[in-house]
């Protein structure tokens, strides 16, 4: 079995996976690498093949889907879940390591940077950092590095367009066992460019509201999706 399969959904990331895929290239035959497109107009599948990530397919855009299905197709020991937006530094195969050789039942999250120099972004990445370590409350972005045994006992990643990253980890029974690594993941300001940050955090807030009362995730996808 290899140590690690890393799962990247994608759709149209052309410009942004070359990036992620070069960062991987440390952990040479210790891992895998699997690419879930779901259905690409651009050239995500050649790249994710030029750089020999296993790639497959869904037949719908459904990032919860996706990441499942990436999960189940693995080999890995531990699980690693990353976007195709983000970046990690030289060294973080090297610095994990020991990790990997620890709890199985722990469940690991990069530290939160934006990748942008922009002083505004030091303030959203403190109070995320803040709200993943004191709340155990990170999400997808940040990465999640999960054992294998324990993806699956917790039925892993649930069919959901989005919230997928919360729904899992609400469904953990010891919330001490979400730990956060000394150590970065840069993620894209890309979504924050367009619009103003605490504005932008406050409408994300609001859509977790609508779905932990009950609300239909259609309703909620469709409005997320008009931002």
């Amino acid at each position: 079995m290899s140590k690690i399969s890393i799962i990247i959904p994608t759709i149209n990331e052309a410009s942004n996976l070359p990036l992620l895929l070069s960062d991987l290239s440390s952990i040479q035959k210790e891992g895998e690498i699997i690419i879930v497109d779901c259905g690409s107009e651009d050239k995500t599948i050649d790249i994710a093949n030029i750089y020999g990530a296993k790639v497959f397919i869904s037949k719908e855009r459904n990032r919860g889907l996706q990441l499942d299905i990436g999960a189940k197709n693995s080999k890995g020991e531990w699980l690693i879940f990353l976007h195709a937006d983000t970046r990690l530094t030289y060294d973080w195969f090297k610095k994990i390591n020991p990790f990997l050789k620890g709890n199985k039942n722990s469940i690991y999250y990069f530290e939160f940077k934006i990748n942008n120099k922009k002083i505004i972004y030091r303030v959203l990445e403190i109070l995320v950092n803040f709200r993943s370590k004191f709340f155990k409350k990170p999400y997808g972005d940040q990465g999640l590095i999960i054992h294998r045994s324990t993806y699956f006992k917790n039925n892993g990643f649930r069919k959901i367009p989005l919230m997928e990253d919360v729904d899992f980890l609400r469904r953990l029974n010891k919330k001490k066992d979400l730990k956060q690594l000394n150590l970065p993941i840069f993620i894209s300001s890309r979504k924050w460019e367009r619009t103003n940050i605490f504005l932008q955090a406050m409408k994300n807030w609001q859509f977790r509201r609508r779905w932990l009362e009950g609300e239909s995730l259609k309703s909620i996808y469709s409005d997320y999706y008009k931002k």
